[in-house]
């Protein structure tokens, strides 16, 4: 029994879809080899073998109205380049050292200045660590709606040098 035209016309229209859905499934193909490279000797057992280098993805825009809002997008920020440093859970009462930094950015979101509003003068390693980290993990999120922006937070540091940010602490215990 022959199916109906349009039956056969849904069919075709949906095996086309499916196959063009699979076809973008698919990984890119492998790069082909370059003649003019020589390919890398075999690795001994000798040969320390390096770690692959760690690539920095660019920053998510923000689009952020206020400073404020913009200190969550930078939070975030900060907390994806140091997932090894974050403190996990609630902070213990008696904290190493608080500082509270405030941050100026440009338009695509390089650091152009660090401020102390309140800098823990206890510990000048700790001064010196938050702001390499702060500079390290530039660029920041482009703040698309406010141009250059100036935000604060509080860095919250455990005696470990692990650390949470006030905007996006766990608390403490």
């Amino acid at each position: 029994m022959k199916k109906p035209s349009y039956v056969r016309w849904t069919l075709a229209s949906l095996s086309a879809a499916i196959a063009t859905l699979l076809a973008g499934c698919g990984s890119a193909p492998a790069p082909s080899a370059s003649p003019t490279v020589a390919p890398a000797p075999p690795a001994t057992g000798t040969q320390p073998v390096a770690p692959a280098p760690k690539l920095a993805l660019p920053p998510k825009i923000s689009t952020a109205s206020n400073p404020r809002d913009y200190r969550r997008d930078a939070a975030r920020h900060l907390y994806e380049r140091n997932a090894e440093r974050i403190y996990q859970g609630k902070l213990q009462p008696n904290l190493y050292a608080i500082g509270v930094l405030e941050v100026h950015l440009d338009r695509q979101g390089l650091v152009t200045g660090l401020h102390w509003m309140r800098a823990p003068k206890h510990a000048p390693e700790v001064v010196t660590e938050i702001e390499r980290t702060v500079r390290a993990a530039a660029p920041f999120p482009p703040p698309s709606r406010l141009g250059r922006v100036t935000y604060t937070d509080t860095w919250l540091w455990d005696k470990s040098g692990q650390f949470q940010l006030d905007t996006l602490t766990e608390g403490q215990l």
